[in-house]
């Protein structure tokens, strides 16, 4: 079973994900883990802050690095080969290859989500980081890239699609998909299936999605 270990300030923000469709039933059919470590519980301050002014002056917080190390530590603890991955927007760019090959390589996922300016860079030098980002963009946390990479490292785990022909990339898909009416009429205009569909020729129906690809 693959482990999602989330190190997070924010827990309360995977629970409307997890908690639907496809990766609900994979955590209730023991397909895959999750595991939470909020930083705060590793605090040694009455008030459970973790975040302080930046040295070097500059606006906003950073997060605190030994909380950060505390929960890493508590998540690796006995799993030695964990992947960590930490979420950055100078990181290398999330890709399918590389959410196949951190899925086969590794049982256990380690994944640090920053906020407010980011984490002490100090743990980096603590432990080994795969250095992600999802996009040429700058969220104001690592949470939603966490989700994506617990979406698509779970989807290619077999038996959480149900069907491994799900997978896209897998296969010849055309991001045009088509259901049920055959013709339906909007505003009196008929919107039509595309015939090559209807023709049952598979092999223009599959020249079809790919030329759809392009």
């Amino acid at each position: 079973m693959t482990t999602f270990h989330i190190i997070t300030l924010f827990p309360s923000a995977f629970d409307s994900y997890l908690g639907e469709s496809i990766l609900k039933r994979a955590i209730e059919d023991k397909k895959i883990r999750v595991k939470i470590y909020n930083p705060r519980d590793f605090t040694v301050n009455k008030w459970h802050r973790v975040d302080q002014r930046p040295y070097g002056g500059g606006p906003g917080m950073v997060i605190e690095a030994l909380p950060v190390i505390k929960a890493i530590e508590k998540a690796k603890r006995n799993k030695q080969k964990a992947k960590i991955i930490f979420f950055t927007p100078s990181g290398k760019q999330l890709t399918n290859a590389y959410a196949d090959k951190v899925g086969k390589a590794c049982a256990d996922i380690i994944l640090v989500c920053g906020r407010y300016e980011g984490i002490d860079a100090r743990v980096l030098k603590a432990f080994k980081c795969d250095l992600i980002s999802v996009g040429p963009f700058v969220l104001t946390g690592g949470e939603l890239p966490a989700m994506l990479v617990i979406d698509s490292v779970a989807r290619r785990i077999p038996g959480v699609l149900g069907d491994l022909n799900s997978l896209e990339e897998s296969r010849v898909a055309s991001p045009d998909v088509y259901t049920r009416p055959e013709i339906f009429e909007y505003k009196g205009k008929k919107y039509r299936v595309p015939k090559v569909l209807l023709s049952g020729h598979q092999a223009n129906i599959e020249a079809w999605k790919k030329s759809k690809k392009k």
